[in-house]
């Protein structure tokens, strides 16, 4: 299991992306599952029609469809465990979407995060294991 963050998603689609290498390769060669939230699908079709234009958000709409990316429901002790992150590491800034995409690994005990965001997810301790193994 993959938990998957705005950026790579952002750098897979946008081949003028530096990171676009790297992160289209992990999206196609992990075994995942690919699991996301909806606030980053939301974040990441804004940023990926605004840099690649709809085909590229379409593309996207494609993988949901098709069950490459999955889309896992919040919780009310997901939105609980949101609250609590970004409560507690304010002096971060940790927003809401990066708080679900911890709050959904804690819940489903994946340890590997997809992300080009180590800022905050280096910082954040989650609460079942030391820390997130981040790719790429």
């Amino acid at each position: 299991m993959l938990i998957v963050d705005t950026g790579v998603l952002v750098a897979a689609a946008d081949r003028n992306d530096p990171d676009f290498g790297g992160c289209s390769l992990l999206l196609e060669t992990d075994d995942g599952p690919l699991i996301t939230t909806a606030m980053v699908i939301a974040e990441a079709a804004h940023l990926i029609d605004r840099q690649v234009g709809p085909m590229g958000e379409l593309a996207l709409d494609t993988a949901i469809i098709e069950r490459t990316i999955i889309i896992e429901p919040f919780i009310d002790t997901d939105w609980e465990r949101v609250r609590a992150l970004v409560d507690r590491y304010q002096d971060l800034h940790l927003g809401g979407t990066d708080a679900g995409v911890i709050a959904i690994a804690e819940r489903l005990g994946s340890t590997r995060l997809a992300t080009l965001d180590h800022r905050h997810y280096r910082v954040v301790r989650p609460n079942h294991c030391d820390a997130f193994q981040l790719l790429p």
